[in-house]
């Protein structure tokens, strides 16, 4: 194989991988753009979302669309229950204390999940096959076109949802005025829990999409969830189309790196890229620095 067709397949890698970012991230915007709280649990969702898989396909034997759509109920409840019992009682938090209490939960999600389940490593067989696509000398699994087809339908489904609905509607105006949405009737608290169930969602999505791929255990939630994060961040926490562009720069240049230069790096580019960030352009590199959250 060729530089020029290897670096085809590491560009197919990292748009697949980034997409997954990007569904993350949209997941980490939702929320901090709903209630201003980076959600560092988020990234244990992602993870339920493979072992409810696991779960109910193999233990409770249903077939895979079923156990599909089980497994994002169910991390979506998870979700709004961890709203209801960890933040919702708090009584005007501070930031830190906020990160604290997200942090605590992602700690207790992944440690009930290993006694549940195991420390092993498992992984969910492919939707549609396992044959390989050849295009433009780079090779496509099925499953890669599952990730980038679902992830974008997701992400135009999300987009429908907050630019017509009205539930979506009363979202944005909690996201840009809080205390105005409350005035004019808006159901805040509402709200914020609506935030909470789509982005657990969304992160269960992922999770159950990227499985077949990369595999799932009780702990691969830490980086794909600080992965996801990064895109949010390049994409400066807008939830759009900017998070999007975000995952997929760091998907390709992760995978590019990992490719052209050394496997052992490909973690900390991710981190390399988020530090550069936070320090050169700290309000995103889609966005500016005045730009009101929407």
């Amino acid at each position: 194989m060729g530089l020029s067709e290897q670096v085809a397949q590491y560009l197919v890698t990292g748009v697949t991988t980034g997409a997954i970012y990007a569904l993350i991230g949209i997941g980490f915007a939702i929320i901090y753009n709903s209630t201003e709280i980076i959600n560092f649990a988020q990234g244990e969702f992602v993870m339920l979302g493979g072992m409810l898989s696991l779960f109910f396909l193999n233990a409770a034997k249903l077939p895979m669309p079923f156990a599909i759509v089980l497994s994002v109920v169910s991390a979506t409840m998870i979700g709004v229950l961890f709203e209801l019992l960890a933040i919702r009682p708090l009584k005007k938090p501070s930031p830190l204390e906020l990160v604290i209490i997200t942090i605590g939960g992602s700690i207790l999600i992944r440690g009930i999940a290993m006694l549940v389940w195991d420390k092993d490593t498992h992984s969910l067989p492919a939707f549609t096959g396992s044959d390989p696509i050849e295009v433009a000398g780079a090779t496509i699994l099925p499953q890669h076109l599952w990730i980038i087809c679902l992830t974008v339908l997701s992400i135009f489904l999300n987009k429908l949802f907050f630019q017509y609905s009205i539930t979506g509607k009363a979202m944005r105006a909690c996201a840009a005025n809080r205390r105005a949405a409350g005035l004019v009737g808006i159901d805040v608290k509402r709200m914020v829990l609506f935030s909470f169930a789509i982005s657990s969602a969304l992160g269960s999505l992922a999770g159950i999409i990227i499985a077949p791929l990369t595999m799932t255990a009780y702990d691969v939630g830490i980086m794909l969830g600080l992965k996801g994060f990064c895109a949010a961040i390049i994409g400066g926490m807008s939830g759009g189309l900017a998070t999007v562009l975000g995952g997929i720069l760091l998907g390709t240049l992760e995978s590019l790196g990992a490719g052209l230069v050394s496997s052992g790096y490909k973690d900390a580019i991710a981190f390399i890229i988020l530090l550069l960030i936070l320090f050169v352009r700290p309000q995103g590199l889609f966005r500016k620095a005045d730009t009101e959250r929407v």
